[in-house]
């Protein structure tokens, strides 16, 4: 039984006993799911590069794609150049285009590989003098960049969108517009202001519900050009309640990294697929589940999914817009990095005893791929905290 000292709530420095037994590496084919699972992945910064962490965001990019392989293999597709690879955070458009394309070219070469990449506005910076038409040629110019690099579309919330819009008839605007240019049906998602303080009102109310209203219109105007919604709001009964308000043929892909597992399960009136940023951390658990859930065994899937909840609401505990910190250490703990540092210095975001305690839940949900090297890596960071 492998032990590391940890530090606990009260400063004090405790033993604590790993009991975890490793969720095991199966491929698996995508086909074997009953639902599509997204995840939405991670990049890999480059620790050598000589930039400045805060402003130039240096990118380790066989590292990122072969990350993306790990996936693949898995049987989970890839959601590209999402809010989980940093996007807004550390990540511009510049390397997120760059990302989307070498992405694209490596689902390529894999028969069966399903990748969607985010397009938004993020190259436009919010100010007072952005109008709508600014808004909506800033989507059509990242629209028209994915769909060249041979990619499938998932609209992102636009921080620009949000400070110009004047209310529900701005967004009516913008995603007529846009929705009518598109090529292939795409994934809209609305990411709740508690991942993106900017996003705060989007849809043009502060009051969610009053939103969902507002997004469904869209959906039911353009039903033939959507293939789903995520939404992340944290919140089952606001999902739920939407879900079952869809216009026939728009799936309800799940954002929810507090309450997926039984959002996927699903009810007796419905069920979400999933585009989740847990999905990169959990990836083998996620994996195993949703087979399990193909064979019909309601029981595998909750005895393995469900553990990895309270992992997950811990990552993505509030401030939640800090999540990616939580999934990049997961990622160094497992060895599928050799580091922990991430674009932006991302890396500070969360507390010493955040970390601490994310391990503790990774080794009860299972997902710590090797104790021994786990206990190692946690050991070091430690270390530079000053634990010994």
């Amino acid at each position: 039984m492998t032990e590391i000292r940890l530090p606990t709530a009260d400063r004090r420095i405790e033993p604590y006993a790993m009991t975890g037994e490793p969720i095991r590496i199966e491929r698996c084919d995508a086909g074997s799911f009953p639902r599509i699972a997204f995840a939405a992945a991670h990049v890999v910064a480059d620790p050598l590069a000589d930039n400045d962490p805060w402003l130039t965001p240096a990118i380790d990019w066989e590292k990122t794609l072969r990350f993306r392989h790990y996936l693949w293999d898995l049987g989970l597709a890839v959601a590209e150049a999402m809010d989980t690879a940093q996007r807004g955070m550390g990540l511009g458009w510049p390397e997120a285009r760059e990302l989307i394309t070498r992405s694209v070219a490596e689902a390529k070469t894999r028969p069966g590989a399903v990748i969607a990449c985010g397009a938004g506005t993020d190259h436009l910076a919010p100010g007072r003098d952005i109008t709508i038409d600014d808004v909506i040629r800033a989507y059509e110019e990242q629209v028209e960049a994915v769909e060249a690099a041979g990619g499938s579309i998932i609209l992102m919330a636009s921080r620009a969108l949000a400070a110009a819009a004047k209310g529900p008839d701005d967004y009516a605007r913008v995603y007529d517009r846009v929705l009518a240019q598109v090529k292939e049906p795409v994934i809209i998602h609305w990411l709740g202001e508690m991942f993106d303080p900017a996003l705060e009102g989007y849809w043009g109310s502060a009051d969610h519900w009053a939103a969902m209203d507002t997004c469904l219109d869209v959906l039911a105007a353009h039903a033939s050009k959507i293939d789903g919604i995520k939404i992340s709001l944290l919140s089952k009964e606001k999902e739920i309640a939407m879900r079952r308000r869809l216009p026939k043929g728009v799936r309800m892909y799940t954002g929810d990294d507090f309450n997926y597992a039984e959002l996927i399960a699903g009810d007796g009136e419905g069920h979400s697929d999933a585009l989740l940023g847990i999905f990169d951390a959990i990836a083998p658990a996620a994996s195993a589940a949703l087979a399990a859930l193909g064979r019909g065994s309601r029981d595998e899937f909750f005895g393995i999914l469900e553990p990895t909840v309270p992992l997950s609401r811990h990552v993505f505990k509030a401030p939640t817009r800090f999540y990616k910190t939580g999934v990049v250490f997961l990622a160094y703990l497992n060895g599928l990095q050799d580091h922990f540092v991430m674009i932006g210095g991302q890396e500070s975001a969360r507390s010493l005893l955040h970390l601490a305690d994310l391990f503790r839940f990774a080794d009860r949900a299972r997902v710590l791929h090797d104790p021994e090297r786990a206990a190692a890596r946690m050991a070091k960071v430690l270390a530079v905290h000053g634990v010994g």
